[in-house]
Order: structure tokens, then C-alpha cells, then sequence
């Protein structure tokens, strides 16, 4: 969905959401990478980004820059604006400092841009939550070790440490104190990527069942032959195509 001139394709997010679906028919680990990649990072800079975060960031989103959406932490996953993370301005405004741990950090291993998540002014509670854009070499990051996860295990899932880390005002994305604004749209929109995702896991178990079925025999014939199962896969189909 990066527009051409950031040297992305310009497609929109029905088109984004095919691409999810038709990778995961293959590999859901790395359809989760793009779907992350694209409709939240790439979006949330596309929306509230400033002209310069725009220039600076969506090149590099586009072409060889893989980014993470950081916002869940140990005690706030459902609830995420109960985090504690923080972001603490400068006393010129010119920079902020963050602190804090985010955990499951989908890519956090491959990411080259973290799309940070942190209250600049707690005592506004979660209206201080702000947005910033986190390049993965800034000083006084450190990605944990990978989850071990029952699946997805290409994609890696990694706590997120934050240790003194200067950002630039500049990388501020939107306004301060907006972020949980930003998180409420962007995500409704991850949902829907995650719900491709499935759809496309689910065509490809299908592809390979269906085969299967033509190639195992029971009672002298291929099992696909037999009314019964042949229920079940319209069943299935319909649930998948319909």
C-alpha cells in the first residue's frame, strides 16, 4: 500500500490482504511478517507520519526493511494501554529517552525499524501513550531470545528491551499522547490481515488433504470415492470459498 512515489506499489489494502491470504497457503510465518509489515507499520506511517518520517521511512519500508509493531507487554497484553513503558522528553523537547520491556515481538529478530509504543506523560494515564519510530540500531536496544511457540516457529517472537533509548523528536509519529488512537484504528485493520492469514492456512491444508484422499483406498477404492467423505469436503470448500 506504499505509494509509488516511497517507491511501493500503490495497491490497496484488499489487494494486501490477498497477498496474506495466498502466502499463507504456503508459509503462514512469513505472511505474518507482511501482514504486520504492511498494515500496521507501513500504514500507521502512511497516516499520521510527518512529511519528513514519510521520506525517511516508507523507501526503506518498501524495498529492505523489515519493522516490528511494539506494543504488548507483561501486564498489558488485552489491556494494552495499561503499559509501562515510558518516554521521557527532554528538557529542550528535542529528544525523548524510553524505558521499558515490550514482549512477543513478532520480527523483532529480523526488524530494522521498531514501531514503538510509550507513555510520555503518565500522569495523563493512557492518553500520554505516544508513537515513535525506533531504528533497531539505536543504542540500548536488546531483542530477547525467540518464544518457543507451538507454531509460526519461522517467525520470530521476541521480547523487546528498552534501556535508555534516545529518540529524536523528529521520529515522534503523529501527535504526542495520540498513540492509543493510532493503535485502535491501525490494529482493526491487523485483524482483518490476520483473518486473511487463516483463510489462506486453511486452503492450503485443504490443498494437500484433497489429494490425499484420491491416493489412500479402503474397501478396494480411494476413499474420496465413498458419498460420506465427499460430504465433508463440500462442507469444507463451501466453508472456505463461500
Amino acid at each position: 500500500e506504499i505509494p509509488e512515489e516511497h517507491g511501493g506499489a500503490g495497491l490497496s489494502f484488499t489487494s494486501a490482504c490477498l497477498a496474506v491470504e495466498e502466502i499463507s497457503r504456503v508459509d503462514p510465518s512469513v505472511s505474518i511478517m507482511v501482514d504486520i509489515h504492511n498494515t500496521l507499520t507501513n500504514n500507521a506511517v502512511r497516516f499520521w507520519g510527518s512529511p519528513e518520517l514519510q521520506k525517511k521511512w516508507l523507501p526503506r519500508l518498501a524495498s529492505d526493511t523489515v519493522s516490528s509493531f511494539c506494543l504488548s507487554e507483561a501486564g498489558s497484553g488485552s489491556d494494552a494501554f495499561a503499559m509501562k513503558a515510558t518516554a521521557t522528553p527532554s528538557s529542550d523537547g528535542s529528544y525523548y529517552t524510553l524505558n521499558g520491556t515490550k514482549l512477543w515481538i513478532s520480527s523483532a529478530k529480523e526488524a530494522g525499524v521498531f514501531l514503538v509504543f510509550a507513555n510520555a506523560d503518565v500522569s495523563k494515564g493512557y492518553k500520554g501513550i505516544t508513537a515513535f519510530m525506533v531504528d533497531a540500531n539505536t543504542p540500548g536496544i536488546t531483542v530477547g531470545s525467540p518464544e518457543k511457540k507451538l507454531g509460526l516457529k519461522a517467525s520470530s517472537t521476541c521480547p523487546l528491551i528498552l534501556e535508555d533509548v534516545r529518540v529524536d523528536a523528529v521520529d515522534v509519529l503523529g501527535d504526542i499522547g495520540v498513540g492509543y488512537k493510532y493503535c485502535i484504528n491501525i490494529l482493526n485493520e491487523g485483524r482483518i490481515g490476520i483473518a486473511a492469514q487463516q483463510l489462506g492456512i486453511a486452503k492450503g491444508a485443504f490443498d494437500i488433504a484433497l489429494p490425499y484422499i484420491y491416493e489412500r483406498k479402503q474397501f478396494g477404492k480411494a476413499i474420496g470415492e465413498f458419498q460420506g467423505l465427499q460430504h465433508q469436503v463440500a462442507q469444507v470448500a463451501t466453508e472456505i470459498y463461500a
